[in-house]
């Protein structure tokens, strides 16, 4: 009869107490995976304790498809650090390093300006219209380690949403027809 055969038997013959227990079983990994993520923005600080490179304009120290672990204290921001953005305008954060830290004498705030390690010029053209510097909001964090590659699995999902949707599938169906 062969594997898809089997498949729909399995489905078939599950019984709504089964159906019910794997779905609360399913809710309980997604809350879980929830609660570790919220928790993880408590302890860093950060909006969003992990990225994925998504360009190789960090290379050669970071190269694409590399995942960030970042953190965001209250020291300040010096030349040197690499730090993810977000630009007003665009929804994807961008990584890059700190080239320059201005001071402003009023308010004592810091701005800085970024740069890609593999580009030539300073990041203000992908800043906002008009924008030259850098505010204290715009940082979501500080890159303190990475891990290379692991982030590859989100990139391919994302410029190929037909493996985002086969992987669901599988994983769905594996759920829905385990014995347990």
């Amino acid at each position: 009869m062969g594997w898809i055969g089997e498949t729909v038997d399995s489905i078939k013959s599950i019984q709504i107490r089964q159906l019910l227990t794997q779905a609360v079983s399913l809710g309980m990994i997604v809350t879980s995976a929830l609660i570790i993520w919220k928790a993880l923005m408590c302890i860093t600080g950060s909006e969003s304790p992990v990225v994925v490179v998504l360009s190789g304009s960090m290379e050669p120290g970071f190269k694409r498809g590399d995942i960030l672990f970042l953190h965001m204290s209250k020291d300040p921001i010096r030349a040197g650090e690499i730090v993810v953005f977000n630009v007003d305008g665009r929804e994807i954060p961008i990584v890059h390093r700190v080239i320059k830290v201005h001071e402003r004498e009023d308010t004592g705030e810091v701005d800085v300006l970024t740069k890609g390690d593999n580009n030539y010029g300073d990041d203000r053209l992908l800043y906002a219209h008009g924008q030259l510097w850098l505010q204290r909001h715009h940082i979501m964090g500080r890159a303190v380690g990475f891990l290379p590659y692991v982030g590859w699995v989100t990139i391919i999902m994302t410029e190929k949403p037909i493996i985002k949707y086969i992987l669901i599938g599988a994983l769905g169906l594996l759920v829905i027809t385990s014995k347990d």
